[in-house]
């Protein structure tokens, strides 16, 4: 249960950094000996996950995130976030993060959603 809410602390903590312009610095504190990528706009590996997410503070550096759900099974921590960008343009985002058994990230999935203006059903998407 330990290493779970230690998962769930270290995947928050890395995505905000890396979120925050220091892409580098996250990698260095949060990330294993690999780093497998599955969006499909990221490169694998170290490297190209640092030059995107330094191009992206660079190109939206006013962007936040908020961490609204953050869930933790076995080596995998899922982030729920709500995040917006210049324009006013708002996700909602899944990210899934594989750890070792090191307590380092070695793997990550996601998916992203612009939220729309208007919801058929009334709900939010959190």
């Amino acid at each position: 249960m330990k290493q779970l809410e230690e998962n769930k602390k270290n995947a928050i903590a890395f995505y905000q950094t890396a979120y925050d312009g220091n892409p580098a610095k996250a990698v260095e504190l949060y990330v294993g000996d690999e780093y497998i990528q599955h969006n499909p706009l990221v490169g694998d590996g170290k490297q190209p996950f640092i030059d995107y997410f330094e191009r992206m503070y660079q190109e939206y550096p006013d962007k936040t995130i908020t961490f609204v759900r953050t869930i933790a099974e076995n080596d995998l921590v899922s982030l729920h976030t709500h995040q917006i960008w210049p324009g006013n343009e708002q996700y909602v985002t899944i990210d899934f993060f594989r750890f070792d058994k090191k307590g380092k990230i070695v793997e990550h999935w996601d998916a992203m959603q612009e939220i729309p203006e208007h919801s058929a059903n009334g709900n939010s998407m959190y």
